[in-house]
């Protein structure tokens, strides 16, 4: 699968996800919301660490920069 991410929207990602799962270890947050936020949190570190967002496909968006030409 080609990559659609670009660095800064997987760093912006893997803080959310972060500070959702220090939210969840410290207790900040309970039952279905709680559950909630997990799932994001997870789709959220899965997907910057792949660097591929399966929501971005069917819009062919990417915050990816392109590749640069080859120099002869």
């Amino acid at each position: 699968m080609k990559k659609n991410m670009g660095k800064v929207d997987r760093i912006i990602r893997t803080v959310v996800a972060l500070a959702l799962g220090a939210l969840l270890i410290t207790g900040r947050v309970h039952g279905i919301l709680a559950i909630v936020l997990g799932v994001v949190a997870g789709a959220f570190l899965v997907t910057s660490l792949i660097g591929v967002c399966p929501g971005y496909l069917p819009m062919k968006f990417s915050t990816r920069k392109p590749l640069a030409p080859a120099k002869k």
